[in-house]
């Protein structure tokens, strides 16, 4: 062998004994920690969500008639008032149709006057048969009277059809100048252009539903403005109509906007049928759904379509025992001590039955070392979890690196970092 191999195995082993040696020595010394003292403060459960920036209350104005548009009044961020004129449509094709339309009307009324004088004839005929036949039926034979009277309904029948020809032309004129009317967009609404899709000369088509070009320009009311987030599944439930929410804008930066939740959507934004054709969120798809949340005072230049970010508040506590959230960390049932209140007879059971389950709890500073206590913990804040048992105010738990907590072990030993002056110090740093 190689004196160079046999110098590398040397230094392995060497380095093999000695790096285990020096964690023990490192524990034995105490683990470097940061810690913080349990104490009350006021907390605040908030979802946090990102989505846009919407009007209350829009309309996409679309035409249902076709033609070029060969006058355009308005321009995009003008206001406008309900019924002001926006754009004109060529009348000319809408303008001969009225034209057919009236003749068609009146064409109908002539065959009409027409058909009524008929009818008067044949009723004036078939009444002076039935005089004469009830005078003498020798003048006026029976058949001859009943052929009268034949021709005196069918002539009124044709007096009604001729009535619904007239009707009906009528109708195709009001239809005429409905369409000639809607040559001329008016504004549905009181608002601001905020999108203007046609040019004056450009081909206005009918409006769509599924069809993008067929839109001419939108208006929209932008005194009433929304924000409109998408809640994870997880969060929905938490989040109530009337919640209050601080929203940030990033076209506003440094500024928050306070709102209220108003809208809670009761469908997910993609229904999980849609989601990988139809396999749904078993697949690990994530489903959200949307919440609309009022501002109470939009800022002048607030524009849609912005991208904007949210917090719910869905809880509040005053003056509570709170921890850091990095405290809080888990271990099984069976590395822990059990709590003094505990049922002795359903730990022996589950002690029986070999069952481990995880508990959640902090380690607690006594006596220089780490000692874990579980905990239950309510609401979360920011930055601090509610502590409802297991804890009192002036603990001292170990609240970082997050490293050192999750190796730190019940019984080891502990020793505080520079920037912390220990459990009860005035200076204890915090990982945020």
């Amino acid at each position: 062998m190689r004196l160079r191999t046999k110098v590398g195995i040397g230094l392995a082993v060497v380095a093999a004994i000695a790096i285990p040696a020096a964690m023990m020595s490192n524990r034995e010394q105490g683990v470097e920690i940061r810690a913080e003292t349990a104490s009350n403060r006021d907390l605040v459960a908030a979802v946090n969500a990102s989505g846009w920036i919407r009007p209350n209350r829009r309309v996409d104005v679309q035409s249902d008639v076709q033609g070029r548009v060969i006058q355009l009044q308005v321009e995009e961020g003008q206001v406008v008032k309900r019924g002001q004129v926006l754009l004109r449509i060529d009348p000319t094709q809408m303008e001969q149709a009225q034209v057919r339309a009236r003749a068609a009307l009146s064409e109908a009324q002539a065959r009409a006057a027409q058909q009524r004088a008929n009818t008067l004839q044949a009723q004036r005929n078939f009444e002076r048969y039935r005089m004469l036949f009830e005078r003498d039926t020798t003048l006026v034979s029976r058949q001859a009277l009943e052929e009268s009277e034949t021709a005196y309904e069918v002539q009124r029948e044709l007096l009604d059809a001729a009535d619904y020809g007239v009707a009906q032309a009528r109708a195709t004129l009001g239809e005429a100048d409905d369409r000639l009317a809607k040559t001329i967009i008016r504004a549905p609404m009181d608002g601001t252009i905020t999108r203007l899709e046609v040019e004056e000369g450009e081909t206005a088509i009918i409006g769509t539903m599924n069809n993008p070009g067929s839109l001419l320009l939108t208006i929209a009311d932008l005194a009433v403005m929304e924000a409109v987030v998408q809640v994870d599944e997880t969060d929905i439930p938490e989040i109530e109509l009337g919640d209050s929410a601080s929203i940030v804008i990033d076209a506003f930066p440094d500024r928050s906007f306070a709102g209220r939740v108003t809208e809670i959507s009761h469908s997910s934004v993609r229904p999980p049928e849609s989601l990988q054709g139809g396999t749904g969120a078993g697949q690990g798809q994530a489903v959200d759904f949307e919440v609309v949340i009022t501002l109470d005072s939009p800022p002048l230049g607030l524009r849609p379509d912005l991208s904007a970010s949210a917090d719910i508040v869905t809880d509040k506590r005053s003056n509570v025992l709170a921890i850091p959230i990095i405290a809080l960390t888990v271990r099984e049932q069976g590395d822990v001590q059990a709590l003094p209140q505990e049922d002795p007879a359903a730990q022996a059971a589950a002690a029986a039955a070999g069952a481990r389950t995880d508990v959640e709890g902090v380690f607690v500073v006594r006596a220089g070392k780490a000692e874990f206590v579980p905990v239950k913990v309510g609401i979360a804040g920011r930055e601090h979890f509610e502590v409802l048992t297991g804890l009192s105010a002036g603990d001292s738990v170990v609240a970082g690196p997050y490293e050192a907590i999750r190796n730190l072990q019940d019984g080891d030993a502990v020793r505080f970092m520079s920037t912390n002056t220990g459990p009860r110090g005035a200076v204890q740093t915090t990982q945020r």
